[in-house]
């Protein structure tokens, strides 16, 4: 069995193997969005589900989940131009250090390195695999559509949300565990069990992010505090706000919201905050945070391999949801 601090270790080795034979200046920013670090959640998850069912962590199993993280990484890359934001883990963001014009090239080649490291995939279980992938990709984009659009909408509901960071944050994580555990070669029922989990955890971790990006210390988390707040990004947070908020409440959080008094990013920041805080829904997005979590150990212990094959899997999973606040 591996440790997750071993498979992190294969995906960081992987992931510096790709930077071999390319001179072009095209490259240097691209290595740099893949080298200023992470956790590799997405890899691990995907090498951890595939050693629930096998030891042998080839090739075969390493660059494809290797892959995930470069797409992921393509990702950031593109959101952080839409986003504005300048730092992405306490480093400059590629269009903050180059131009949007290198950052939006760099993303590119970003998402064909990805698909070439997929293709390292067992032939048999290629086409499984990249189909899987390619509906999570496209889940991404519409679910990053639904989160720029909603910023200029006034009424998002709940469940607009929940379908939003399915389609976003989950639909990755979710393919993730789907692919390790094809990979791991598990049975049907394991692979769709393994891939709600992922779905439940990618849930869970998008509105814990919510809350970090909220009430973080941007320090810690390596991003800009407070860009959901100045973007006006429809989070679990403000969402519950606008439903809670009565009165001159509500009306204060709008007019925040449309900026109606032209109040530079910190002193709006710090009015939506305090109302979040006047209308608690830090609670309510932790409890929300807290179902989904549960809903991940269910689909954990029904997974059909001996206990002792989950620990570092319920291991890392349980660190992720310790993260700094």
């Amino acid at each position: 069995m591996y440790s997750s601090e071993d498979l992190k270790e294969l995906v960081e080795k992987s992931l510096k193997g790709i930077h071999s034979g390319h001179t072009l200046d095209l490259y240097v920013p691209v290595f740099y969005g893949l080298s200023i670090g992470g956790k590799r959640i997405r890899p691990i998850l995907s090498l951890l589900s595939c050693n629930l069912f096998t030891d042998r962590m080839t090739d075969k199993c390493i660059l494809p989940a290797t892959g995930i993280e470069v797409f992921h990484c393509f990702t950031l890359v593109h959101d952080d131009i839409m986003d504005k934001a300048d730092l992405r883990r306490n480093q400059p963001t590629i269009h903050k250090k180059w131009n949007i014009n290198t950052a939006i090239l760099s993303g590119d080649t970003m998402c064909i390195e990805a698909y070439k490291l997929l293709c390292y995939a067992d032939t048999a279980k290629l086409h499984e695999i990249l189909t899987n992938f390619n509906k999570a990709a496209t889940n991404v984009c519409e679910g990053q559509h639904c989160d720029m659009y909603y910023e200029t909408k006034t009424t998002v509901t709940e469940e607009d949300y929940l379908k939003m960071i399915e389609l976003k944050t989950a639909s990755l994580i979710s393919v993730s565990t789907k692919i390790g555990a094809i990979l791991g070669g598990a049975p049907q029922s394991d692979v769709e069990r393994l891939s709600r989990m992922g779905m439940n955890l990618g849930m869970a971790f998008q509105i814990q992010d919510d809350i970090l990006d909220s009430y973080s210390d941007s320090r810690k988390t390596g991003k800009d505090t407070g860009l959901d707040i100045a973007n006006n990004k429809k989070t679990y947070l403000l969402i519950s706000a606008l439903y809670l908020a009565k009165g001159e409440q509500k009306k204060e959080l709008v007019s925040l919201l449309n900026n109606t008094e032209g109040l530079p990013v910190v002193e709006k920041y710090d009015r939506v905050k305090r109302l979040y805080d006047e209308l608690k829904v830090k609670s309510c997005a932790e409890e929300k945070v807290r179902e989904y979590f549960t809903a991940v150990e269910n689909e954990i212990k029904d997974i059909d391999v001996k206990p002792e094959r989950k620990e570092y899997f319920r291991e890392f999973i349980n660190r992720l949801f310790v993260r700094q606040k």
